[in-house]
């Protein structure tokens, strides 16, 4: 007789656990905050990676989770696909579609998270911005889409309370904290809760501000190497995405062309629509 609930997280950072830190130095996470909330006998096995995108969940992480047979399963990922010089929605849409249909013939639960406003916790240009929103809002849109299609358990990070107060970020601005983690995973639990699982809820507990020096060594050992590491990839995609927005500008000023996008992922044609002068 089976008596446990199995509990499998995939994804990327955000499902990892990053910026939610032991002293232990293991991040802890929401998926775990909310896994120990479940009031049942569970096992939790968290295979997610940072930097994972749609294509590994599908050919490393979801055969692992199928073997498992989880009862429920969360699933995250979009943020690094979308940060990508090759992003492309329907691509995002049709690997999600394949992981959501095996999760579902097993009978699992499934949670998932959308996108969260960068713009609102970090000071980008505004031509990056613009341009980063759009991609944004692009992935929340597939997401919008497949819940649709699947009885998931649809986690808006926008519409969470506090999400935007940046004591609940991590030094990096771009993980949660502590903090964050706790939001995300009450909102999880009210989420479970409403349908009739039984979860304990939980308080969300403040969390000391790193003191100026802690934020200056955590940027000097873990923010500057990761910056460096991944700047061969954002930086064309930052450039790419800036020059795009400013070109679109400027058709949408002065008349309407038909331009190919296709160096950077995105191969179809998009027609603007000139603004009639004054």
């Amino acid at each position: 007789m089976k008596t446990d609930v199995k509990f499998v997280v995939m994804g990327d950072s955000a499902a990892y656990g990053t910026g939610d830190v032991t002293k232990a130095d293991r991040p802890l996470g929401w998926t775990y905050r909310l896994a120990e909330a479940i009031e049942a006998p569970l096992t939790y096995l968290n295979l997610a990676r940072p930097g994972a995108k749609s294509t590994e969940l599908v050919e490393f992480q979801l055969p692992l989770a199928a073997q498992f047979k989880p009862d429920v399963a969360v699933v995250v990922v979009g943020g690094n696909d979308m940060l990508r010089n090759n992003f492309c929605p329907h691509r995002l849409k049709t690997n999600m579609v394949e992981i959501l249909s095996r999760l579902h013939e097993l009978g699992a639960q499934v949670i998932t998270l959308q996108l969260h406003d960068p713009s609102k916790i970090l000071k980008l240009p505004k031509p990056l911005e613009s341009a980063l929103m759009k991609r944004v809002d692009s992935v929340n849109r597939v997401y919008e889409e497949l819940s649709e299609s699947f009885p998931l358990i649809s986690l808006k990070a926008r519409e969470i309370d506090g999400v935007n107060e940046r004591k609940n970020w991590h030094v990096d601005m771009l993980h949660p904290g502590p903090q964050g983690h706790q939001l995300l995973a009450k909102a999880a639990i009210q989420e479970l809760s409403r349908r009739g699982i039984a979860v304990k809820d939980i308080a969300v507990s403040e969390i000391p501000e790193l003191s100026k020096w802690e934020k200056t060594q955590w940027m000097l050992t873990k923010g500057t190497p990761w910056f460096f590491k991944r700047a061969f990839d954002l930086l064309p995609v930052a450039l790419f995405l800036i020059l795009r927005e400013m070109l679109i500008s400027l058709v949408h000023r002065f008349g309407t062309y038909r331009v190919t996008l296709g160096s950077y992922g995105t191969d179809r044609e998009e027609e603007f629509k000139s603004i009639e002068s004054r």
